[in-house]
């Protein structure tokens, strides 16, 4: 195992960047695809634009505790201009780059950001048409000079300007830089982390930059990487599990973060890397299976036999605990090599459950899948499963820096999940009445989850939010995100939201998965114009009505669906429908598809549509259209004789 960094002598992020730095100035810290060519940078460059952003943002006037915003994509430079601005005593702030304006505006001027730093003309846009509504705002830094020079705005300064400033302010006060570091407690604030606001506008959770430290390296601990390891940084950069990976583990262990060219690259760039360990979400996950999947349907009967022999002799072995060498050989080698999964030592997912289905597809391929749990205010990830110790129902056992209990539990053991590790947050940010009503007098956390402790293994089992735990009006509990889950291993179902919560039987409004739909119909001959059109076909209502009866099968019969529909639209982020780590809002889409629940409760076969759509560039585009409704099975038995 690697040398980790000592976290008690190095406890802020500059202190760290500076060690390692000085001990291993060339070895390779980040690598950037940009034009097809992966650019490196050394611990030594990354000290030397970490530098030159903190002098010249001190030459704007940035100061101990203002708030600096970062605003774009997975770059080199959004790591660089974060630990620039701990170095100046600042607290940083992650926007995601997708943001709608009202979401951006709603954070600057809640933290009252004096500064952003932008990635190119999109953002810059974007905080233009908010400036009215963020007084606070003085400086908009903007990497990418293209289609900028039209812009006469006064608070506008390119990189290359500002990087101007550092050196003239290098020359004013030398040692500037390292003095406003050793300034730096571990105790200070140093990241403004937003919660993922499944119910209203997020949160936002103070860390403090040596807690943070340390928790990141009890994860280390229980999931080690080590100097030299390749991660691809794809999961947005705000989002706290990617503030651990990218940001904060290379700092403890030295492993080089890579920087995919552009979203839609991502897998051919993993695939240059060959990484060591990945993070992504479920919904990538359930995407890489549905795409897998896919591409079986398109080859050969030949290899379609293969992929399901080999898929079978990888689950059975996978039942008995080992891998099936001869599977490996005749399938799984290649799958992984084709996704870039082949140098694989871990992978994990987080953010929200991933359904058993998925986790049992990517073991038996090879892939060593793990499973997190954990919450912002937590610092992240504080479970996973360990290597030869995976169990599928669970997100794994705590760190060592972390202790779990299980509050208020039934008679089978089911309660909130209270928790607490190193990396604790100190509070909301300016909210403290709200801080005060999630924390329990002791210090620890109340997660909002329900789960348990499995009393054979001491894995923990998380079931679902406390709040979206549901119960039908005759009486059947049931959990909506672990049956969604089980729909969504279907390759042709991208989100699906289960109800039933006080009505008589449960039902599902389902999305299609565009890609893979699409595919499968014109392989079928046939024709549609765009997402709409094609879900309204009645051939692909029969391909999810099958999808939807495999459900049922492996679910009791109280809890199996009924009733389904097939959405005209994608559930998205930017209509408030979705989370920005892609959690149902369920109260949106309560209040959003009122009339249809109510229709599809109300026994009707059809259900009219007249909505507009609006689009992230703020154009919008009307919807007529009447969405089927597929009866799978009659009604309960129970509201039969009531009726």
């Amino acid at each position: 195992m690697s040398e980790f960094l000592d976290s008690s002598i190095h406890d802020t992020f500059p202190k760290a960047l500076i060690h390692n730095a000085a001990r291993w100035p060339n070895d390779i810290a980040m690598r950037e695809k940009e034009f097809g060519i992966w650019n490196s940078f050394s611990w030594a460059d990354y000290l030397e634009r970490v530098k030159m952003l903190a002098l010249g943002m001190h030459a704007l006037g940035v100061k101990r505790g203002d708030v600096v915003a970062i605003l774009g994509k997975n770059r080199p430079e959004c790591i660089w201009g974060e630990v620039a601005a701990h170095a100046l005593g600042a607290l940083s702030l992650g926007v995601y780059h997708d943001s709608m304006n009202k979401e951006v505006a709603y954070l600057l001027t809640y933290t009252g950001a004096t500064t952003v730093l932008a990635e190119d003309e999109e953002q810059v846009d974007k905080l233009l048409e908010i400036s009215a509504e963020v007084p606070t705002l003085r400086h908009i830094v903007y990497f990418d000079p293209r289609g900028m020079r039209k812009y006469k705005d006064e608070r506008l300064i390119s990189a290359d300007d500002l990087r101007q400033k550092a050196v003239e302010q290098a020359e004013r006060q030398p040692g500037l830089f390292e003095a406003e570091v050793a300034k730096g407690q571990g105790d200070d604030v140093a990241i403004l982390c937003t919660t993922s606001g499944t119910t209203s506008n997020p949160k936002l959770a103070m860390l403090q930059a040596g807690p943070f430290l340390r928790h990141a390296t009890a994860y280390l601990r229980a999931d080690p990487k080590q100097a030299g390891d390749d991660y691809v940084s794809v999961l947005p950069l705000p989002w706290i599990m990617e503030q651990i990976y990218a940001v904060t583990q290379p700092l403890i262990c030295r492993n080089i973060v890579n920087f995919v060219e552009e979203p839609e690259t991502m897998m051919a760039d993993m695939r240059e890397i060959g990484p060591n360990f990945v993070l992504l979400a479920p919904r990538m996950w359930e995407g890489i299976a549905a795409d897998v999947r896919a591409r079986m349907m398109d080859s050969t009967r030949f290899k379609q036999a293969m992929f399901e022999w080999g898929m079978k002799l990888g689950m059975k072995a996978l039942d008995q605990g080992k891998r099936s060498r001869l599977a490996d050989f005749i399938l799984f080698a290649a799958l992984r090599d084709r996704i870039g999964f082949s140098f694989l030592r871990s992978a994990a997912t987080g953010g929200a459950a991933l359904g058993p289905e998925t986790f049992r597809f990517f073991l038996a391929m090879g892939v060593p899948l793990r499973q997190i749990y954990g919450q912002t205010e937590l610092a992240g990830a504080y479970t996973v499963h360990r290597a030869g110790d995976i169990d599928f129902d669970s997100v794994g056992i705590p760190f060592d820096d972390a202790k779990i209990r299980i509050d208020n539990p039934d008679v089978n053991g089911v309660g909130e999940i209270v928790a607490t590790t190193d990396g604790m947050f100190c509070g909301y940010y300016k909210s403290p009445e709200t801080s005060q009503a999630d924390m329990l007098p002791d210090g620890w956390l109340k997660t909002g989850d329900a789960g348990y402790l499995k009393k054979e293994n001491g894995h923990l089992v998380v079931i679902d939010r406390i709040k979206d735990l549901a119960t039908t009006a005759l009486g059947v509990r049931f959990s909506p995100q672990f049956i969604e889950n089980k729909l969504k291993f279907s390759p042709f179902i991208a989100e699906a939201v289960i109800l039933g919560d006080t009505k008589p039987y449960l039902s599902a409004l389902i999305c299609i998965r565009f890609s893979i739909v699409s595919k499968w119909a014109e392989s079928k001959a046939i024709s549609f114009t765009n997402y709409t059109n094609l879900s309204a076909q009645s051939q692909v209502y029969e391909l999810l009505k099958a999808e939807v009866e495999k459900v049922n099968q492996t679910l009791p019969e109280p809890q199996r669906i009924r009733k389904f529909l097939l959405l005209y639209k994608e559930l998205d982020a930017d209509d408030g429908e979705l989370t920005r780590t892609r959690k149902v809002r369920r109260g949106v889409i309560n209040d959003k598809y009122g009339d249809i629940i109510d229709s599809v409760y109300a026994d009707r076969e059809m259900v009219p549509v007249d909505a507009v759509i609006t689009f992230q560039d703020g154009t919008t585009t009307r919807v007529k259209t009447e969405l089927k409704v597929v009866t799978l099975l009659p009604p309960p038995a129970r509201q039969m004789a009531a009726e």
